[in-house]
């Protein structure tokens, strides 16, 4: 790119009618392919649903500050994630049930990822083998590029989403088959000693549609029609879960059986801890050794009334100090978000329901385009604000809205 040329933008359009310029369409020509009850399953939140319109509507208490007469020529949106280096700072975000809403499920998606070069993680309700979904990812061409690891079979990271279980054989399977597969970390759950109330899931009576297993589960379709409503989730979900307990369970298990093949360049599987939304649980993610933290409130999901994760993300960052990683989820569907959430200190960001849109839209393509648009529109937000690289990205790049109408810096 010669000097002082604009940053150029792709937003391919094969059919006039298929307008689809941003994730807001995706997510309409999603509604209009959806049956309701899946439709209602994906983009609702629990009870009232405070906080999942709250998640969204955080990033326009923002603005940002653009800055003129910068060379932006040579910008660069990479940054390294769980060991790889990636295109820019946005990953899939684990979420259940890809085969609701496209025949080839988390393959589709796994691809999508693979061909962008974005991580991805996997959730326990996916209704595919973890192997599988990581194995989709080997054959879908990815640009060269310096991963960083010495594991080039595989062209991204993947993290293997858990809760903690009574079943603590069925949780020893699925750590060393995420292990055997090749996942670079655990997302540890720790938001669900109980299962959020979602009003429509029960107005519908909700339940997987008969054929979509959950392998990783080792529940089939039968087993979960023919269980309550929530899957069996009350079953074998562990509400007696602790700090202390269960992330020394998980170091032991990732320990004992990783001696044999952990080395500099292919390390043990790291132990993030998802759902964290206070500086209480930002410190004691730090005192028990965890990798990291994912400021999360389970997209809205869970418990209605906690705040936005945008709102939690400061709180939690400035608690770190810089003492432990933090990503980020909940709201994004910008790419204008992904570059607020990184100024407000988030290293990475994750997304999961445009992921679902965009698979019911087009399958493996439509997560494709998803990603493409967010990437242009995160793109250009860096050069019109004059950085270059991810790591110029800062609280001085944002204004914040006060209650009286006044914007003030966040660096002053």
């Amino acid at each position: 790119m010669s000097a002082g040329a604009p940053v150029p933008i792709s937003i391919p359009i094969s059919n006039p009618q298929d307008m689809v310029l941003c994730v807001d369409d995706i997510k309409k020509k999603a509604d209009e392919i959806l049956p309701l009850v899946i439709r209602d399953f994906i983009n609702d939140g629990s009870t009232h649903q405070t906080t999942i319109a709250e998640n969204s509507s955080a990033f326009g208490k923002y603005r940002l500050r653009s800055r003129v007469l910068v060379d932006v020529s040579d910008l660069d949106t990479s940054t390294i994630c769980l060991g790889r280096r990636v295109k820019f700072p946005l990953g899939l975000a684990p979420s259940g049930l890809h085969g609701l809403v496209h025949t080839d499920a988390e393959a589709a998606t796994s691809r999508a990822a693979a061909a962008m070069n974005v991580n991805m993680g996997i959730s326990s309700y996916a209704n595919l083998p973890t192997e599988e979904i990581i194995r989709a990812a080997k054959t879908s061409p990815v640009a060269a590029t310096d991963t960083g690891r010495a594991d080039d079979t595989l062209p991204i990271s993947f993290a293997q989403q858990m809760y903690t279980m009574r079943d603590k054989a069925l949780q020893t399977r699925i750590l060393r088959k995420a292990q055997s597969a090749g996942c670079s970390a655990i997302f540890l759950t720790g938001d669900s000693p109980v299962l959020g109330v979602r009003y429509n899931e029960w107005r519908h009576d909700f339940r997987t549609p008969e054929g979509l297993h959950w392998p990783i589960l080792e529940r089939t379709s039968e087993q979960i029609r023919n269980t309550t409503h929530d899957g069996g989730f009350t079953a074998f979900n562990d509400d007696s879960h602790s700090w202390a307990r269960d992330i020394k369970w998980f170091r032991d298990r990732i320990t004992s059986t990783s001696t044999s093949t952990t080395t500099s360049s292919n390390p043990a599987m790291e132990i993030w801890v998802k759902g964290v939304l206070t500086a209480e649980d930002t410190e004691l993610a730090i005192q028990h050794g965890c990798d990291g933290i994912i400021v999360s409130n389970h997209g809205g999901r869970q418990l209605d009334g906690v705040p936005a994760t945008l709102d939690a993300l400061v709180e939690c960052v400035d608690a770190a100090a810089g003492r432990i990683p933090i990503h980020f989820d909940g709201g994004v569907r910008r790419g204008s978000d992904i570059f607020i959430a990184l100024a407000l200190g988030a290293e990475y960001v994750w997304v999961g329901r445009p992921v679902l849109w965009a698979l019911a839209y087009n399958g493996q393509k439509g997560v494709e385009k998803m990603l493409q648009l967010l990437y242009d529109e995160f793109r250009r937000c860096m050069a019109l604000c004059g950085c270059r690289r991810v790591k110029d990205i800062n609280r001085s790049c944002l204004n914040r809205m006060g209650v009286d109408g006044v914007l003030r810096r966040l660096d002053g």
